[in-house]
């Protein structure tokens, strides 16, 4: 007797076999506490990262700190120094840095804080004196005696400075936190130049051979490059400082050092940081002095012309240039989650980004 086979159709599919049924449906119940889990750790993990926010956000700086003295190293080699003894040079020059703030900087910025704190009211208090000030204010509709009495107050109100510190440290809530964690960063920096080589080595054998040779060319360019605008902002940064410096000591603005200090970290920023120093330099020798507000505006105009057309270009050379709307919105977002390092690491990451797009996806979607 014959059997024949019929052809199952469309409409009476064949019943799947028990092992090719899906998971879940075969253990729902394992399967959910699985997925339940998963979520557990996903969450556990978040509240790990984010409790080690300030160790991560620390080894950060300190990774950027070591991309950025990287070209110093660099420039050390082509002035025939060996490399080892370039990395010892830098090294030698981090550590005599920390003992400059330590015996020089910190007393200094203590001394002026708390010179601020009363040469500051006794400026306005002389400024409101002066016979053209209540003219000024009427035509103002009393904008200007606000403005003015609003710095008087912030300057007398101690949370003020606290607030100013911990902006130019960038860490923690008092002084020994943060020197501290500079401690910790210059530490951490001064191991990571060591083994800079050695460990772009070990990462780069991490990526399959096949592709390691073009992985290691793209990362070699886009770090050299990274170190470019790292150490060319540093630069742009300490020209505008002592500029600054000098300005203020010439017109007579008091907190000179201070200001000067907090200018080189805004400056930091790109686009907006000489912008806003210039606005809070004229400000505070507009108090002391119109006169020397008008001088300080008017030399900050001219150095930011300066800046813009013969510094920038030579120092920064081929680093790349992060557009006008990528600072702000980056200066915003870091600013937003750590306060002002927060705004100078994020610019760097968007620039590892716009790089990242420049090497590899552009010409990718080009060949394709």
């Amino acid at each position: 007797m014959r059997y024949i086979r019929r052809p199952v159709s469309a409409s009476h599919p064949a019943a799947p076999s028990h092992g090719q049924e899906p998971f879940a449906s075969r253990r729902p119940l394992l399967f959910g506490y699985i997925i339940t889990l998963g979520a557990i750790g996903a969450v556990a993990t978040g509240f790990m990262v984010y409790g080690l926010r300030s160790i991560i956000f620390t080894v950060f700086l300190a990774m950027f700190a070591t991309v950025g003295l990287d070209p110093l190293i660099r420039w050390f080699q082509r002035r025939g120094m060996k490399r080892a003894w370039a990395i010892v040079t830098v090294i030698l020059l981090v550590v005599a840095l920390l003992v400059a703030i330590i015996w020089v900087v910190v007393p200094l910025i203590v001394n002026q804080i708390s010179f601020l704190a009363t040469a500051i009211p006794k400026e306005v208090a002389a400024l409101r004196a002066q016979g053209w000030f209540d003219s000024a204010n009427e035509t103002s509709n009393g904008v200007l005696g606000q403005v003015v009495g609003w710095i008087s107050q912030e300057a007398q109100n101690p949370k003020t400075w606290a607030t100013i510190g911990n902006g130019l440290v960038g860490f923690g809530l008092s002084v020994l936190n943060a020197v501290t964690t500079g401690f910790f960063i210059a530490i951490l920096t001064i191991y990571f130049i060591a083994s800079y080589d050695s460990t772009k080595e070990a990462a780069y054998r991490l990526v399959r051979r096949s592709h390691r040779a073009s992985f290691e060319s793209y990362a070699e360019r886009i770090l050299q490059n990274f170190g470019k605008y790292l150490s060319g902002m540093v630069v742009l940064a300490f020209c505008n400082s002592v500029y600054s410096l000098i300005l203020l000591l010439a017109t007579g603005v008091p907190g000179a050092f201070l200001i000067a200090l907090a200018a080189f970290f805004i400056t930091l920023i790109p686009l907006i940081g000489t912008v806003l120093t210039t606005a809070v330099m004229s400000v505070l020798a507009f108090i002391h002095s119109p006169v020397s507000g008008v001088v300080v505006l008017l030399l900050m105009l001219v150095y930011m012309q300066v800046e813009a057309y013969i510094l920038t270009p030579r120092v920064m050379g081929k680093a790349v240039q992060v557009p006008g709307s990528v600072v702000l919105i980056s200066a915003l977002a870091g600013s937003t989650l750590f306060g002002l390092p927060g705004a100078l690491v994020a610019i760097p990451i968007s620039a590892g980004i716009i790089l990242v797009i420049k090497e590899i996806v552009m010409p990718r979607k080009d060949r394709t």
